[in-house]
Order: C-alpha cells, then sequence, then structure tokens
C-alpha cells in the first residue's frame, strides 16, 4: 500500500520532457556497414511456424550504448529490435548463415568498432542539425517513391545512407537529370535526401524492385494493399 504524500510534497512529473530525455538517448551517433553477410531472423503470424532471413545492412551505435542491427524497413533504415508487427514482422534475432548460429545481441567485434569510432569522431553538440556520416549501399536497395497529388510512382536505386546529428538517416536517391558520371558514388552531386522531395519512400530488397519493374502482378497487388491506405491517410 502507497504512503500518501502531503499537499506540499507533491511531485510534478513532465511526461513529455521525460519522454524526450529517453528518445534522445536512444537515437544513433555512428553507424558501421554490415561487410559479413550476417542477418536479422523475423517472424510473421501467419506462418508462426517459419523463420525468414534479411541480410543486415549494418549496424547503429545509439547514445545509450545499445547496438542494434539495422535494416531498410517499410519507410525507414530500421533497428530490428523495432519490428514487432504480426502482419508485416516480429523480430527474433541475428544468425550467422555460415555457421547458422542465432543470437540475441550484435557480435562483440561491431560494438568495439562503433564504440571506438563513436570515440574518436567526437562531433560537438549543437542545436543545428548536421551531416555526421555516409554508410554506402551494399544491397540493391531501391526506394518507392510518391509526390503529392496523382503524380506516378517512382522506382529509384539507393545509393548510400546520410546519418545526421539528430540521429535521423536519410536515403541517398539520384537526380537522373543532374548525373554526369557513373557510377554514382556517395557525394555526388547529383544525389539528395529522399525524404526531401517525396511525400512518402517506401524501401525494397532488390529482388523485390525487380519483381515491381517487371509488373509482376502478384507483387503489384501486395504493394497496393501495403502502400495505399498509408499513403492516402498523409493526404
Amino acid at each position: 500500500m502507497g504512503i500518501p504524500l502531503s499537499p506540499g510534497s507533491a511531485q510534478v512529473i513532465d511526461l513529455e520532457t521525460m519522454r524526450q530525455r529517453q528518445q534522445a538517448r536512444r537515437r544513433l551517433i555512428r553507424l558501421a556497414p554490415e561487410l559479413d553477410g550476417l542477418e536479422m531472423v523475423y517472424r510473421l503470424d501467419s506462418c508462426p511456424d517459419t523463420l525468414y532471413g534479411m541480410p543486415l545492412l549494418g549496424w547503429g551505435l545509439r547514445e545509450d550504448g545499445e547496438v542494434v542491427g539495422l535494416v531498410p524497413w517499410m519507410e525507414s533504415l530500421t533497428p530490428c529490435q523495432r519490428l514487432d508487427d504480426a502482419e508485416h514482422g516480429c523480430f527474433v534475432g541475428y544468425r550467422d548463415p555460415e555457421t547458422e548460429e542465432l543470437f540475441d545481441e550484435a557480435p562483440e567485434h561491431k560494438v568495439f568498432e562503433l564504440e571506438h569510432a563513436a570515440a574518436y569522431f567526437d562531433y560537438e553538440d549543437t542545436d543545428r542539425v548536421t551531416l555526421i556520416q555516409q554508410l554506402p549501399e551494399t544491397q540493391g536497395t531501391h526506394a518507392l517513391c510518391m509526390d503529392e497529388g496523382d503524380a506516378p510512382w517512382q522506382l529509384k536505386q539507393v545509393f548510400g545512407w546520410r546519418l545526421y546529428s539528430d540521429g535521423s538517416v536519410e536515403a541517398l536517391l539520384a537526380d537522373e537529370r543532374l548525373v554526369e558520371s557513373t557510377p554514382i558514388l556517395p557525394g555526388d552531386p547529383c544525389l539528395y535526401p529522399g525524404h526531401s522531395r517525396h511525400r512518402v519512400v517506401y524501401f525494397f530488397q532488390r529482388q523485390i524492385a525487380n519483381r515491381i519493374r517487371r509488373e509482376d502482378p502478384a507483387t503489384l497487388e501486395a504493394l497496393a494493399l501495403m502502400v495505399m491506405p498509408e499513403a492516402s491517410s498523409r493526404r
């Protein structure tokens, strides 16, 4: 049974301030690419006995010290632990395809790499949002971009990822009118952050993007069911 507080001892708790502090501690402060083929493993409620694998794009160090795997998922480069949706996928763990080992936390060598890189690149904390880091795109990820009104969908290749000082991560897309040389590399002037121009940006693995390009009926039907309701709600 709780102890009643006297009127003079009542404490005002600013829940919004506490929420903002917790979010700030979970923001990403450093990225590292995944170069050894480690995967994210997830499960769908529709097939509870089946596990699915997806290659990790990279790892991210949060301000609270936690290291999380990152995958292009839905509308963002997403920490695996955030996958908690019965329909689209629930995170189970990480997997090494060579050994078939399943584990819950980031491997020690990635934790070591990120912690030391963050300590070396000690950026000043300012109110202005600045570019912290660029991560190469290594999986052929594509973005389905939708604009205002009835403008047609655009399917664009992702060329890299930018981490900003507020913890946000943006996909780098190419303005084809400004391409001067190929291959396109991070830092080229033709590249721009996806959400700076497009109202909605959805990410897909290369094989799904190729099915969309081929106008595979089943893929387009699933795409319409997934994307259009949310896109309409933003208008």
